[in-house]
């Protein structure tokens, strides 16, 4: 195999003051943070539908970016290519982990039997560059709708037809997580929602989908995958009302139908910001619940109202998403970047930088992050903003133990409450501000 990203050599670390663009300045994957080393808190992967599909292609203009990697695209040669960047990629910025949809891997044919044998032979040369590399399958999961035949949805769809049709995706892409040995399989319900209630009987998509789900986990049972389940909110687009709204919504929908135990979410920054949450707030949501499972490392920009997959630079975003990870123990899953050169950034060059600076990014968010809680201002002031619960009467209310009556009793004996304590918001973001700065 000949080189594709001539003239890029392997990025290393070299530290703040580097001025080389292909090197990292914050990311030294064996530095020890919290006592484990850089790379174990921070498990990149490679959206493989972006870094190697996605080539500036918008709804006003064709592509701008060439990732034919020398091959005649909608072919399997273009195919194996796509293989062989991918890997020459990722061994280069040091990335261990891939994630995919299965159209991403080989063109899909008009005939399903023709597309699983293509990925049969797309899976086989990809299980040997696996082996070869010792990189591994983050999660896998199938596209569901990009085909016409979605336009409905998939589980939410009105044809049975259709429902078989994601039925069969479903298996194909959990036979081929299995077969890579994938920490997780995702549901992102791109079209599972409505446009206007007038043509929709919710009640009934709804159960639709969770049948499939629950098909999905007791067949991946079956054929011994035991990872987590993701299911990645968003609120809108393409649908204008998606089932899987945001985390909360996600999670009352798994609870619902029985289905908490096998998954978690997968939490996307852009998708966050779209359903009018900070990414924190998602993640804080996920971990109380107990199903913060993985995360799709990107930004959207605030001026535009839809999903733009850009690299992440925000530090500040990323500290307090590493802040919240770190607090709840960290993920099952990973940090893959589902992120894409902007439109005129159409080099293999801009491929590169754009994955230098999202995991640059990260690495500084997790040191950051990791300083907030050695200093321990914060975790004390939140301890004290609560310590009335402490108290003989408030221990009571929290153990279960206390009655709307004797509340009301203890209530009138005060005849006035204490006021509260100051949320002393200023004060911690200028905290904040001197880790991050100071």
């Amino acid at each position: 195999m000949s080189e594709i990203f001539k003239g890029i050599d392997k990025i290393r670390y070299e530290g703040p003051q580097s001025k080389n663009p292909f090197a990292f300045k914050f990311f030294d994957a064996e530095k020890i943070v919290l006592g484990k080393p850089m790379k174990e808190h921070l498990p990149f992967a490679m959206a493989w539908w972006h870094n190697l599909g996605a080539a500036g292609t918008d709804m006003f203009g064709r592509d701008t970016a060439d990732k034919s990697f020398g091959a005649p695209k909608g072919t399997m040669e273009h195919a194996k290519a796509k293989v062989d960047a991918g890997f020459e990629f990722m061994q280069k910025l040091g990335i261990e982990y891939f994630c995919f949809h299965d159209v991403d891997l080989v063109p899909e044919a008009d005939d399903m039997n023709v597309t699983n044998a293509r990925l049969n032979e797309i899976s086989d040369y990809i299980l040997l560059k696996m082996k070869e590399t010792g990189i591994k399958c983050l999660w896998g999961t199938a596209n569901m709708f990009s085909n016409p035949r979605y336009m409905n949805g998939a589980g939410s769809t009105d044809s049975a037809e259709v429902y078989c049709f994601a039925a069969a995706q479903i298996k194909k892409a959990l036979d081929l997580t299995v077969k890579f040995g994938g920490r997780g399989y995702v549901f992102w319900g791109g079209r599972e929602g409505y446009e206007t209630l007038l043509n929709t009987d919710m009640k009934f998509e709804q159960e639709n989908i969770a049948r499939l789900m629950r098909m999905a986990v007791d067949y991946g049972r079956k054929i011994g995958f035991t990872g987590d389940f993701y299911i990645e909110p968003k609120p809108k687009e393409p649908m204008k009302h998606q089932y899987d709204f945001d985390a909360a919504t996600a999670i009352g929908f798994l609870r619902q139908y029985g289905l908490d135990k096998d998954f978690k979410m997968n939490i996307e920054a852009n998708h966050a910001t779209l359903a009018g949450h900070t990414f924190e707030h998602e993640l804080r949501v996920s971990a109380i619940n107990g199903m913060l499972g993985s995360i799709d490392a990107n930004q959207g920009d605030m001026l535009l109202g839809w999903d733009t997959d850009e690299f992440p630079f925000n530090v500040y975003d990323a500290t307090l998403c590493m802040y919240e990870v770190l607090k709840a123990g960290g993920l099952t899953g990973g940090f893959n970047f589902d992120a894409k050169n902007r439109r005129p950034s159409n080099t293999y060059q801009d491929m590169f930088e754009g994955f230098i600076l999202g995991m640059d990014t990260f690495a500084l968010g997790l040191m950051k992050a990791a300083a907030l809680i050695e200093d321990g201002r914060l975790d004390a002031f939140v301890k004290e903003k609560y310590s009335g619960f402490d108290s003989p009467i408030g221990k009571k209310i929290t153990s279960g133990g206390a009655t709307l009556e004797e509340l009301a009793a203890y209530a009138a004996e005060l005849k006035d409450a204490e006021p509260p304590h100051s949320g002393k918001q200023e004060r911690l973001e200028a905290i904040l501000n001197s880790i991050l700065f100071g």
